[in-house]
């Protein structure tokens, strides 16, 4: 089968589509027939080397976080799926030697699948997995959003982006969001009640909010100030910027960034198919490669100015 690796980190060159053996299901895991994967920013900063220091040096390394398909095989004490379900799910970042998302085919644990939502194309579902999930844990999870808050999402077109606008304005917040002026028609349709123009807002003049979605990772600090009293501020946009400025502001309690791991398993992935099945968050994809132009899809991930999602398909 085919896969997308690197064996060296650099730019978007050092990606190669290998052909590897078809791996093999043990107990409790399921094999995945994969249709489409997305580029997410932690596939790229792992390329690049900027997480070697988690990720290691341990080569091959498997490209690709996420993943939508049909189950083709599964190991023993696995309940609930079945050969030709649709599903989507994702790799865990730490378990991607060989072989990530960006494959024909990948072997997860049962417990990090879900049936994909109906009326989705693989290339729909991909889109929203990673991005979704990123969005539904940061908004619920980590700053416990609630009905009727103020809400300022920065890099609001980006995946998570334009996902965490369709989930706020479902849970009932006013939703501001800052991106390029481009984008404001769509933000609107998609729940933005204000939509700023980052290139002509600055920090200073916006605000208070009580609650702000971060996905860009810089000048973090000049953003927390624009927190109302009680208010709370998550960032998925990582760097070493980014983590130093996260690691600073513990001293401000509540108020302080906070960051976390989206790792979601099927509960999560679950309630994430219920947003969609319920019309209140769909997908958006700016473009779709296929799987032997990956490396095309991530410099222009790296090149930005994207409205929501590029996605790769694979043809098995």
């Amino acid at each position: 089968m085919k896969t997308v690796q690197i064996t060296s980190f650099g730019a978007p060159d050092v990606l190669r589509v290998n052909d590897v053996d078809r791996p093999v299901p043990g107990a409790g895991e399921v094999l995945v027939s994969v249709e489409a994967s997305s580029v997410n920013g932690h596939d790229v900063i792992v390329r690049a080397g900027e997480l070697k220091m988690v990720s290691g040096r341990r080569f091959p390394i498997g490209v690709g976080l996420d993943f939508a398909g049909t189950v083709a095989a599964t190991g023993a004490d696995v309940a609930g799926h079945r050969v030709g379900d649709r599903v989507w799910g994702t790799v865990h970042p730490r378990k991607r030697h060989t072989t990530g998302g960006a494959a024909e085919y990948v072997v997860v644990s049962a417990d990090r699948i879900a049936p994909a939502p109906a009326g989705l194309s693989p290339a729909d579902s991909a889109s929203l997995v990673v991005a979704g999930a990123t969005a539904l844990i940061a908004l619920r999870d980590s700053v416990h959003l609630a009905s009727g808050e103020r809400v300022l999402v920065r890099g609001a077109a980006g995946g998570v982006g334009t996902a965490a606008v369709q989930l706020a304005h479902a849970m009932g917040c006013h939703v501001t969001a800052l991106a390029r002026d481009r984008h404001a028609k769509l933000l609107t349709d998609l729940g933005a009640d204000e939509v700023l123009d980052y290139g002509s807002t600055t920090s200073d003049h916006i605000g208070p909010f009580d609650v702000i979605v971060d996905t860009v990772g810089s000048e973090l600090n000049c953003y927390r100030n624009r927190l109302a009293k009680g208010g709370r501020m998550v960032t998925v946009g990582l760097s070493a910027s980014a983590l130093a400025a996260i690691a600073a502001s513990s001293v401000h309690g509540a108020r302080r960034i906070r960051t976390f791991s989206a790792n979601p398993d099927t509960a999560v992935l679950r309630d994430l198919a219920d947003y969609v099945t319920s019309g209140a968050l769909r997908p958006v994809v700016h473009s779709v490669y296929p799987l032997a132009d990956i490396a095309a899809a991530h410099e222009a991930f790296e090149r930005g100015g994207v409205m929501g999602k590029h996605v790769v398909t694979v043809a098995a």
